[in-house]
């Protein structure tokens, strides 16, 4: 097989297993090649399903297709390949310990065993039968994706100016205007590096932001439902967009501690002051040192 023509091979296989548009290009093939443990020169029946870390899957891209990507690439391979592998039932995570905490080193993924056993018959005529078994079994990433295309959008300009869409459902309204006004009003500057709407589907907007706060988000963690930083000012903002009323309970406040750095920083929390719908907005604010000159955070 020649140089590029696995990947290639790989790209269409993904297609074949209804990947969205996102996952159709060579990041998410080698993403899958890795996970198979495929060089070129190496036939689809020769794939194997071990358990591996984000770090050895781009270390084998780099061994065996020469790309070498950067440190802050990490979090793109998990927001937009791994996480769709993981929705689409073709891959899983730490099938040797479900229950590991969701900030371990050991956090793994594994292609599994009936998707093992789809694309091992790749390139043969038994293919296109075990693939129509496998779709029956598993709702595709695609057809998911099709049904959110078709639902009604809210618009969020992030305070870079870029625009965004969020699902209508939910707290979409409340999100936006903690982006939009709350944000603005106290964190004036800041980025805005993740967003998590209704359906969990947005994700990260910034990932090179969030490998610079050394910040990761698992496909299944109980993520913040919105994530800022204030460079100025070294505060990063984890904001929650919630139905009722009050202050971010101990349970809450421990989850969203495991989604941040830890080291050097000092905890408040700050109640938003808009109300919509019934809503109510809170941010928890982790403040790390501050640049000189910038405001020192009140104490919890």
């Amino acid at each position: 097989m020649g140089e590029g023509e696995l990947i290639d091979e790989a790209m269409e296989l993904l297609r074949r297993f209804e990947l969205g548009d996102q996952q159709l290009n060579e990041r998410s093939a080698m993403t899958l090649l890795a996970l198979l443990q495929l060089g070129n020169g190496d036939s689809w029946d020769k794939a194997e399903n071990p358990m591996l870390g984000t770090r050895a899957i781009m270390d084998w891209i780099r061994d065996e297709f020469g790309v070498a990507y950067k440190p802050n690439t990490r979090e793109t391979i998990r927001r937009l390949s791994l996480h769709q592998f993981v929705i689409a039932g073709l891959v899983e995570e730490n099938a040797d310990q479900p229950n590991r905490p969701i900030n371990s080193p050991k956090w793994n993924y594994r292609v599994t065993d009936d998707a093992l056993k789809v694309i091992r018959k790749y390139g043969t005529e038994r293919f296109s039968s075990e693939l129509d078994v496998f779709l029956t079994a598993h709702t595709s990433y695609r057809s998911l994706a099709e049904e959110r295309r078709h639902m009604p959008k809210t618009p969020v300009t992030l305070p870079s100016g870029r625009d965004i869409r969020l699902s209508p459902q939910g707290q979409s309204t409340l999100i936006k205007a903690m982006v939009e006004e709350m944000l603005p009003r106290f964190a004036p500057g800041c980025q805005v590096a993740f967003i998590d709407d209704t359906d969990h589907q947005h994700g990260v907007v910034d990932a090179a932001l969030m490998d610079e706060l050394g910040i990761t988000l698992r496909a299944r963690e109980k993520a913040p439902d919105v994530i800022a930083w204030d460079g100025e000012r070294g505060w990063l903002f984890l904001m929650e967009a919630a139905s009722t009323h009050g202050p971010v309970d101990v349970t809450r406040k421990v989850e969203l501690q495991i989604c941040s750095p830890t080291s050097g920083t000092r905890w408040c929390r700050s109640p938003a002051s808009r109300t919509v719908r019934s809503c109510n907005a809170t941010a928890l604010s982790s403040h790390g040192r501050p640049k000189s000159g910038a405001p020192t955070p009140p104490t919890t």
